[in-house]
């Protein structure tokens, strides 16, 4: 029994040390740093990375926009019946009453509200002309799409149904998917589904019908388009190796159009209606109704943004890297050093900035003159500007009035840090013992290792204490015989 205790506090010493030292690929997967200041024997200088906008709910951002634009319930009144019983008509659809009103915003209101809020069309009182419906999503800015697209609908799933994207602001339009409980009578397709892709087949447009069944059951409200399952065909099921789709992001330009939409329309092609045939006495049967529409993604940046605004209506990237533009798709005015490139995800972890460098229109030698002429001088990098630092002798400024960066207790003297004795470098920021004999660590540096003790070492201090005390017991166990025998 004791040796079983001991070994399952061995099992868990041993679970622990190995998550202890588990890396996780969040901790690369985010790009959310667009630089860095870091320290060089040259000075302060900025480290430049790739960078993104971390993923957001992007429907609040939206304009939608329906047509045709009489489509939406209420104007006039009427009744509609369930779908899947046509003698309960009680429900009601009033434009001029909030409480009975429908309009196209409830499909982005905040869900979980009792009862639930939705938009819904007219009936399909107007049968056999087809009841036709496109809800376009407009952003007016590229977006990249980074989870599944998610509609709800409150009312049978529709038995024909399109999902288009467009990359020009909706003057142009791509199908993403077709849907149809039927897909070759409705569109002479093929049925499949995103299972059936492969990493050479991922941008085809497939015809699915796993998510037209016509009625309400509890599970089969939603019709999905699956973005993760396309991103897991290169990053694994669980999307553990994002590396190898980040790669292929930043190498296959078709793939990472895919992804990426200023618009989506929601053809709505034919209602649901439970059966084969449509009951032509029954028509307040047959509508549209969706109560909730999830689009994920994060503005589209090129790499050289961390944060996106919303502002006058319209988002916008924060440009880094001496870029500009609403997706930092130009180089900022006297940025032209070189020609604009968009960032990369290569090489992992940091990615490539690719930063637009400054454009030095005079000769080197007249370089300090010019810049000193300026009411506002540029600000350039350390680390790109070597003009710059002849103009500041060898050295760079480190404690001017705009850097205050001496470390340690030193001070800033005629621009130079002054150091204590204990300290030296440009900052102030090497132990003065790193250059004596045996180092920091050494016996004569008076200084002791800053390094902390790994979780392991730890642990395995705890199970050799744990240990102590099974052996004591045991030897009691063992022992208390004998004692009562003497």
């Amino acid at each position: 029994m004791r040796f079983q205790f001991a070994l399952t506090l061995q099992a868990i010493w041993t679970g622990m040390c190995h998550a202890a030292m588990q890396h996780y690929p969040a901790a690369w997967g985010h790009y959310d740093v667009c630089k860095s200041q870091v320290y060089s024997d040259e000075g302060l200088t900025w480290d430049y990375m790739a960078c993104q906008p971390e993923a957001a709910d992007m429907t609040q951002f939206l304009k939608v926009t329906l047509d045709p634009p009489n489509i939406t319930c209420g104007d006039p009144p009427e009744t509609y019946c369930a779908l899947e019983n046509p003698y309960m008509c009680n429900n009601e659809c009033d434009a001029s009453t909030e409480e009975l009103s429908h309009p196209p915003e409830l499909m982005f209101d905040t869900e979980g509200r009792n009862p639930t809020t939705f938009w819904q069309s007219t009936t399909w009182k107007k049968y056999p002309k087809p009841l036709l419906v496109n809800i376009t999503l407009s952003w007016n800015k590229t977006i990249e799409l980074t989870d599944d697209i998610v509609i709800t609908f409150e009312s049978g799933r529709p038995e024909q149904m399109v999902l288009e994207k467009s990359l020009d602001y909706g003057r142009t339009w791509q199908p993403y998917q077709f849907y149809a409980t039927d897909c070759l009578d409705a569109f002479t397709m093929e049925p499949k589904t995103v299972q059936d892709l492969s990493q050479h087949t991922l941008l085809d447009i497939i015809c699915t019908e796993d998510y037209s069944r016509g009625y309400v059951w509890k599970n089969d409200k939603t019709v999905r388009f699956e973005i993760k399952d396309r991103f897991a065909l290169f990053a694994g099921p669980r999307l553990h190796n994002m590396a190898s789709l980040y790669g292929q992001l930043d190498t296959t330009k078709n793939l990472r159009d895919f992804f990426t939409i200023t618009d989506l329309r929601i053809r709505l092609l034919r209602p649901a209606t439970g059966a084969t045939m449509v009951d032509e006495s029954s028509l307040s049967r047959y509508f549209y109704a969706i109560s909730d529409i999830k689009v994920q993604g994060r503005c589209k940046c090129n790499l050289h943004a961390n944060s996106c605004v919303f502002d006058k209506e319209k988002l916008s990237c924060e440009c880094e890297h001496n870029t500009t533009g609403p997706d930092c798709g130009r180089c900022k005015r006297n940025y032209q050093g070189r020609a604009w490139s968009a960032g990369s995800y290569l090489p992992i972890p940091k990615g490539t900035a690719n930063i637009c460098e400054y454009k030095q229109a005079l000769a080197p030698s007249s370089i300090h003159k010019h810049v000193s002429s300026l009411t506002v001088a540029p600000q350039v990098a350390l680390s790109t500007a070597p003009s710059v630092h002849a103009a500041n002798s060898k050295r760079a400024r480190v404690c001017d009035n705009e850097l205050l960066r001496c470390q340690n207790g030193g001070e800033c003297v005629n621009n130079r840090c002054s150091c204590p004795p204990s300290y030296t470098g440009l900052l102030c920021e090497k132990p003065r013992c790193e250059s004596e004999l045996g180092g920091c660590k050494g016996p004569d540096s008076g200084q002791a290792s800053l390094k902390p003790p790994s979780l392991c070492s730890l642990l395995t201090l705890l199970l050799l204490d744990l240990l102590v005390v099974v052996v004591v017991f045991f030897l009691l166990g063992w022992l208390s015989p004998l004692i009562v025998k003497i």
